[in-house]
């Protein structure tokens, strides 16, 4: 497919830390694709449903280049709702970027470019949008990849226990457990962790921690 062919709509692009996953506190340049099909209860991303802008492919890779990084994060919204982010994504890594794809457990991801490092959000019951998880897609990951969960309340958590059990998740990639912001004390997770000995990492939203919820940052 020609470059100058390809266009998406985005919300922003930005440098800012990695707030979360295994480059968390790296220097990375996020790219935010417009639109999502899922109306997540907690989502703390929703300008990015609607509106953006329409860019040419290669505005975008000249875009990024300028920040200087090597860690590029494609991100949303959900950014496998346009199709031609695979094209984006494999045009990123053939320039050489540690490339990183977040997208919700609803989509398919067998054809994203396996120099991309998939980190797919499975959706527990408290996010509202637990219906439209694709337990198939997961046996795709590689050990280098990453699944998550966001969790509202303890119910969330046993939940998430049990899928991590029955669909033997950690055996597959890392596997990372995040409190909701706002909704589930951080500490209170940490400790539900320990005590059960789970083989999961713990995680915060470090941006979160830094500027709160400041669009762009």
């Amino acid at each position: 497919m020609c470059a100058l062919s390809v266009r998406l709509k985005l919300t922003e692009i930005f440098y800012s830390l990695q707030g979360e996953a295994d480059t968390a506190g790296i220097p990375t340049v996020f790219v935010r694709l417009t639109g999502c099909p899922l109306r997540c209860q907690y989502c703390d991303t929703a300008y990015a449903f609607h509106g953006g802008q329409w860019w040419q492919l290669s505005a975008i890779l000249e875009r990024v280049r300028e920040f200087g990084a090597r860690y590029v994060c494609v991100t949303g919204g959900e950014p496998l709702a346009q199709p031609q982010c695979l094209a984006l994504l494999s045009s990123l890594a053939e320039a050489g970027y540690r490339v990183s794809l977040e997208t919700s457990g609803a989509m398919a991801i067998e054809a994203v470019d396996p120099r991309v490092i998939r980190v797919v959000d499975v959706k527990t019951p408290g996010s509202r949008e637990e219906h439209r998880n694709r337990y198939e897609q997961l046996a795709l990951l590689r050990p280098e990849e990453q699944i998550k969960f966001v969790l509202c309340d303890r119910a969330d958590y046993d939940w998430s226990v049990s899928r991590l059990a029955s669909l033997q998740l950690a055996e597959r990639c890392q596997v990372l457990f995040s409190p909701s912001h706002e909704q589930l004390p951080a500490r209170q997770l940490a400790d539900w962790i320990l005590a059960d000995r789970l083989p999961v990492r713990f995680q915060i939203q470090l941006h979160k921690h830094l500027w709160g919820n400041e669009p762009g940052r």
